[in-house]
């Protein structure tokens, strides 16, 4: 595959950049400030990323300042990620690797500052800018069309189903429909196939907005435990015949909160169960890209099902972005016009944009599991260390892939303890969140998806939050993600 461009078609000049960063004269030290209002113009927008730098000469020349100053200020903001230099190319603005920023303004929630340990969700991928280039630069292609398509952009469909073949699941694109992110397969398939009443098997941990949905159809949500060392078959399928429920939701990759792996092994004696006892099984694959130690997995669940009752639900947001509300699911073609029938009555389609960027991405998978690999390693690391360090009381087992770990604490204290580490500046997914009925007040999710830097602050705020225990809350919390 050729290598995309990197560099952009855009130059800044000087005189340009000396007026847009605007540092003033008897600023000290000089390199420094001016390194500061380069990152702020890139962060704010006005400076774009992917442009070509005046030389150095150039701007000591305009700012009124010596080279080595300049150098000084474009080495520092090599250093911080915030210029790239190619030897007889130049230098061009970027944006650091997230994985390594000390200084990621994005770190904190919103709400308030806090340090965002509620959510599960990594920075954008470095591809995303050019994918998100491409779109703007097809864009047009699309405008003499109507713009949506219920079942999606004809090119990701492709995409999609491709990848499913390459990872030993035979897919046609009339099989795929795209949908505004993973959750709104989840809830279009939950709308469809569970009603007021019915029995719908959830394991307990699991992703908390699957719960909601349940809920939501007034089903009779039949949980059943995900032990400390990994998923028991016969747990699910005793669940299943004792229960009579005929539709369950289950994360065989890298398990939300638990980072449990299903084995190929329990995969095809989980489709041969539900076969047996006539239940449809909705796979949410949303961490299954993202092995960290060992690339090579077990294949889909679906590889195993003869009868069409493995329905896979997917995501770009895990792998790419959190910001691109794009998923999808994968079925059989009849159940895909069943869905698109039945998005009508929601949002019709998905925005034509991000699709575009997602096909493109698409082009580069291999490239972004080995980022995020790389990513999420080192973060996982530096979580297991502070870990280890502060609260060594504390039990987890590493997960193989995914981006939390699931702590068991020393104390049913889960809720007392993220309304006290809330205070301390970090918001944290108390384990009743991921219990059916509420229970779990033993455990944390934490998640492995912020720079080590970050994960080392909070930490050590948690530990000291320990002692905070049992006060009255000043935080609210929010669901996670």
């Amino acid at each position: 595959m050729a290598k995309w461009p990197y560099i952009g078609r855009m130059e800044m000049s000087a005189g340009h950049l000396a007026r847009l960063v605007e540092v003033p004269p008897d600023a000290r030290p000089y390199y420094r400030a001016l390194a500061a209002a380069v990152r702020d113009r890139i962060l704010d927008g006005r400076l774009p990323v992917r442009v070509r730098m005046p030389a150095e000469r150039q701007l000591a020349e305009t700012l009124g300042v010596s080279r080595t100053t300049v150098t000084t200020a474009y080495d520092r903001l090599r250093g911080q990620g915030y210029l790239e230099s190619r030897q007889g190319a130049g230098s061009w603005s970027a944006l650091p690797d997230p994985s390594s920023c000390l200084d990621n303004p994005w770190s904190k929630a919103d709400d308030g500052g806090l340090l965002p340990l509620h959510a599960a969700a990594l920075p954008a991928s470095g591809f995303l800018g050019e994918a998100f280039a491409h779109a703007g630069e097809n864009y047009h292609r699309f405008t003499l069309g109507l713009g949506y398509d219920p079942v999606g952009l004809p090119a990701l469909r492709e995409a999609v189903a491709k990848r499913y073949t390459e990872r030993g699941l035979a897919t046609r694109p009339d099989q795929i429909i795209v949908t505004t992110g993973a959750q709104q397969g989840m809830h279009l398939l939950m709308t469809l196939l569970a009603g007021p009443g019915d029995p719908v098997l959830l394991e307990s941990p699991t992703y908390p907005h699957a719960i909601d949905l349940a809920r939501l159809r007034s089903a009779r949500i039949v949980p059943v435990g995900v032990p400390a060392d990994g998923r028991h078959l016969d747990l699910l399928v005793s669940a299943v015949r004792q229960s009579g429920a005929r539709l369950a939701y289950l994360i065989p990759d890298f398990h939300n909160p638990t980072g449990h792996l299903m084995t190929a092994d329990d995969r095809a004696g989980l489709v041969a169960a539900a076969r047996r006892h006539d239940v449809t099984v909705i796979v949410d694959e949303t961490w299954a890209e993202l092995a960290i130690d060992d690339p090579a997995q077990p294949p889909p669940t679906a590889v195993f099902d003869t009868d069409g009752r493995v329905i896979c639900v997917g995501s770009a947001s895990k792998l790419w972005w959190g910001g691109l509300r794009i998923g999808w699911v994968r079925g059989s073609a009849a159940l895909v016009r069943r869905l698109a029938t039945l998005r009508a009555s929601v949002d019709i389609a998905s925005a034509l944009f991000e699709q575009l960027a997602v096909a493109r991405l698409f082009e580069r998978i291999e490239e972004t599991r080995a980022e995020r690999r790389r990513i999420l390693a080192a973060a996982r690391a530096a979580l297991v260390a502070a870990l280890r360090r502060e609260v060594p009381e504390w039990s987890f087992r590493i997960p193989g892939g995914g981006g939390s770990l699931w702590v068991r604490l020393d104390a049913p204290i889960a809720t007392p303890l993220a309304e006290a580490a809330a205070v301390a500046g970090v918001r944290l997914a108390p384990g009743p969140w991921f219990g059916v009925d509420g229970t779990l007040e033993g455990h944390l999710r934490l998640p492995f998806t912020q720079p080590p830097d970050v994960l080392a602050d909070a930490v050590r705020r948690i530990a000291a939050s320990r002692g905070m225990v049992g006060r009255r809350p000043r935080a609210s919390l929010i669901p996670a993600l």
